[in-house]
Order: structure tokens, then sequence, then C-alpha cells
């Protein structure tokens, strides 16, 4: 029976969680799986309950973090090293950075067969200074030339990662997308949507938008909280904005808001009615979605955004920047209305659009939930992944 260690950075709410959790679960029972992950942030919702869900028991590692620490990434390498030498594994699966990078380095020194290790994301532009970028450039070629394959999500990011950045050869990298249970975003819409709607005080002639995911750099929400303002001064429409997530930009974008003189509330005073409210997380994301009519997405980069995923999967149509992988995920101008980043005008103006037209948020949102639900599906991932290891153990042998 082939083993599979699989390591993940953290269980923090997002696609890669999921993901690591699905194939852990669901893989054919030919494989046996063993889950390990790091700590998830202070600034984030642990997602154990999403593993603890499906009957998974993962094995933590205490010093594995997403920031870096030479002393306890020390600790933490030499911790997934005993790991693989006590469950001897047929292959290691890494996903994300830290975890791609301990596991596959003490992989390589355990002289593991097979070295999977899959982007999730990457952080080549629009997160660091381009000297903090080279190095870490420079790190994942390292890497690649130690891993048998190269996982994207995506086929705009495994053309950014074989032929833009040069991470690995074409030959290495293969596709095969991210996956999910989408049926919760179809069940019991309605009730969803007056439990959403209701909590929030939200009236049956407010249109809301929400945007959903972590309050970092990265995902610009200053651009969102801007858009929102132009589209309330432009449209007669009475619109509401939902700030849905939390992390290290929360207090920097509340203090935003106030400087702009926009009226806003939090999850503590959620009966008071503003422009903008921040929800800080939402665990049952599907009623946040059932409740909102347009979901948006402002980030520098993305890989393959779950929020966008999960929105068109509730019948949502999306309004977001065109980066990363989002055209591989939406059909422009059919499930969503993609603008160039920064341009602040042109995504009020697309947030105008949908608020002004009941009869187009609808039939973008029906053609949204049809494209996803098929594509998406975590069993589709979980065949393409078991198909992909045979693959790989076989040419091992041979070799």
């Amino acid at each position: 029976m082939p083993k599979v260690l699989r390591i993940i950075n953290r269980l923090n709410l997002g696609g890669p969680t999921y993901n690591a959790c699905y194939l852990s679960k669901y893989m054919d029972a030919e494989f046996e799986t063993l889950l390990v992950s790091g700590m998830h942030d202070e600034t984030e919702a642990s997602s154990a309950f999403i593993a603890e869900g499906m009957g998974l028991q993962p094995k933590y590692i205490a010093d594995m973090h997403r920031s870096i620490n030479p002393f306890r990434d020390r600790k933490a390498f030499a911790e997934v090293k005993q790991i693989i030498k006590d469950f001897k594994p047929d292959i290691v699966h890494t996903h994300a950075a830290k975890a791609g990078a301990l596991g596959r380095l003490a992989a390589h020194q355990c002289n593991v067969p097979v070295i999977v290790h899959t982007f999730h994301g990457h952080v080549f532009h629009s997160y660091f200074n381009p000297i903090k970028t080279r190095v870490f450039l420079e790190i994942e070629r390292y890497l690649a030339r130690r891993s048998t394959r190269i996982i994207a999500i995506s086929e705009l990011q495994k053309a950014e990662l074989t032929e833009k950045y040069k991470v690995c050869s074409p030959d290495k990298a293969v596709v095969i997308p991210l996956g999910f249970d989408l049926t919760r975003f179809q069940q019991d819409i309605e009730e969803k949507r007056q439990i959403f709607r209701k909590k929030y005080v939200i009236d049956d002639d407010e249109i809301a938008i929400g945007i959903v995911g972590r309050l970092v750099p990265i995902k610009n929400h200053p651009l969102f909280i801007d858009a929102i303002t132009i589209a309330q001064e432009k449209t007669n429409k009475k619109i509401r904005a939902f700030i849905i997530g939390d992390g290290e930009d929360r207090a920097m974008l509340e203090q935003y808001v106030r400087e702009k003189g926009i009226a806003y509330t939090t999850e503590v005073d959620i009966e008071r009615k503003a422009l903008i409210t921040f929800t800080s997380w939402i665990k049952d994301v599907d009623v946040a979605y059932a409740g909102v009519d347009i979901v948006a997405l402002t980030s520098f980069n993305e890989g393959t955004p779950v929020s966008l995923i999960e929105a068109q999967a509730a019948n949502k149509p999306i309004v977001s920047t065109a980066v990363g992988g989002i055209k591989d995920v939406v059909r422009p101008n059919v499930t969503a209305l993609l603008s160039e980043t920064g341009n602040t005008v042109q995504f009020a103006n697309h947030i105008i659009t949908l608020v002004e037209n009941d009869q187009l948020r609808h039939i973008m949102g029906k053609d949204a939930s049809k494209y996803v639900i098929d594509k998406y599906h975590f069993m589709r991932l979980v065949r393409d992944m078991e198909s992909l290891y045979k693959q790989l153990l076989a040419d091992r042998a041979k070799a």
C-alpha cells in the first residue's frame, strides 16, 4: 500500500485546507495518507473544524508557522524529517510555500521516492520588494529541481511558473485544478438568505455587496472601500457593503474608513445599519453568500480565488480585478465583470451596473453556478491526483 505524507502550511480558511483534507479523506483505499499541518496565525480563524468534520486527525508541528523564523524553522525541519523516517512515505506532497520548503528539503534528504508540490499561489509579484522576491524565486527554483512534479492549479499559473518565472520546465509541471464540495451553496438558499439579512438588518430594497477573505495587503481592500463610496454616490439604489474576514489589516482598514468619513459598523454592533459592515470571520460562509447580492474581489494577485468559486456556486455575480488565476475561475462578462488593478472608477462602475440591473444579476448568477459546480467538484480533484500518483510511482519503479 503506497503511503502519502501530505504537508500543509496551516489549517486556515481557504482552498489549500479544503483540498488537503479532501485528498487525505477521499483518496482511494489503496493509499495510506498522513496529514501534517503547521500552525495558523493568530490573526486567522482556525480551520481545524474542516479536518475534524471529515474524521481526520492531523499531526501538528508546533514550530511550523508562515513567517520566517530561523530557530523555529530548524526545529520544524527536524520534526518533519523525523515524521518521514517514522512514517516511511512513498510520496511526500507539500502544499504552499513554508510546507513546500521544509517538506521537500526533508523528503530529498530522506530519499523519498516521489516528491510533489502544489502551488496554491505564489509570491513572485505584489508581495515583497524586488530583492526579497528574487530570493524567494531562487529558492523555489532550487526546490523544484528536487521535486518529481510541480502542480499548478490553473493553466495561467502553469504558464507563469514555467514561462514567466522559470521555476521549472514545462514537462515537470502539471495542471490539476482545485476541488470543493459546493453542494451546500445550492441548498436552502432562501432560508439562509433570510437568516443573513435579518442578522445584519438588510431591507428587501437594499443591495448587499460582499467581499470575502483575509484582511491583508495583497487583498487590496481599500479599493473595495473606495469603489463602494463612488457607487453609493452615483446610484439611486440603496446599497450595503460587507467586509467578511479578518486579519492584520483590520485596524488599518477601520481607520481608513473613519478618515474618509464613511459610516461603518462591526460584528459587535450589527443591529446598527451603516454603509460598510466589518463582520469578521463567518464560519458558515454559505449563509453569507446566500444573503448578499454581489460578490467582489480586489486583490493585487491571486492563485485560484476560492471566494469566487464559492460565490458562483451560490448563484452570485462577480465584480473583480483581472489578476492572477481569476480568468481561469470566472467567465469574463458572463459570470463576472473584471477591471484593471487599481482602476477604482471602472471597478465602481461595474458594481453600479449590477446594482441597477436586477435581471443581469440573476442571469449572471445562474450562469455562474452551472460553470463551477462540475469543474471544481472535489471528487474530480481526488481522481486526478490518484492518477498522477500512480503514474509517478510506476515511473519510479521503472527507473
